[in-house]
């Protein structure tokens, strides 16, 4: 696959609302790829190579959040994926870089993660956004962690690229307050509860 470009976005709140966000330095971080694809302007039935290249790039956007966000793998707490495709392109182009083989380096890459990775995809343009959702990666079910990350890349995708994205965050919201499980509650065998 043809790289054109990383981007990187590094979120740190300090205040949320009126209130000053206290404790720990929350951080969310998301790091996209932009890449060719080599399926714009045709059918293709076999999309394996976009699974098989998520599948090698994962561990590398891994490294590159924790880096940028200086967060260390035992404090990743959330993660989510998404893929924009270029006007060119399917949206089943997306479906396989983000659900094939993307779910297992991502996980490893963090120290684990029992549950789904959740994810978005859309057809887009340039600078288009989209909602990177988020959740708590050893127990989906964790309402704190409900949440996600807006994520643009200015002059991607173009009509014949691809942009592929994972996120990380060593938080929840800054102010959890509507109940449901908690991180303390979750007993983190399913990946569910």
């Amino acid at each position: 696959m043809k790289i054109r470009k990383f981007y990187t976005i590094v979120e740190e709140p300090i205040t949320d609302g009126q209130k000053l966000i206290e404790g720990k330095n929350q951080k969310k971080v998301s790091v996209a790829v932009v890449i060719e694809n080599p399926f714009a302007g045709k059918y293709q039935e076999d999309l394996s190579s976009l699974a098989d290249w998520s599948e090698e790039i994962a561990p590398l956007l891994v490294e590159k959040a924790l880096k940028a966000a200086n967060i260390d793998i035992s404090e990743a707490e959330s993660y989510g994926k998404a893929a924009i495709v270029g006007g060119n392109g399917e949206l089943e182009h997306a479906a396989a870089l983000l659900h094939p083989k993307l779910g297992k380096p991502f996980r490893e890459g963090l120290g684990g993660g029992k549950s789904i990775i959740p994810s978005a995809k859309k057809m887009g343009y340039p600078g288009v956004s989209i909602d990177v959702p988020l959740h708590y990666k050893d127990a989906a079910f964790v309402r704190t962690h409900f949440d996600a990350m807006e994520v643009r890349v200015p002059d991607a995708p173009r009509d014949n690229e691809l942009v592929l994205i994972v996120s990380v965050t060593n938080c929840g919201r800054p102010h959890p307050r509507v109940g449901g499980l908690t991180i303390a509650e979750a007993k983190c065998v399913d990946g569910l509860r």
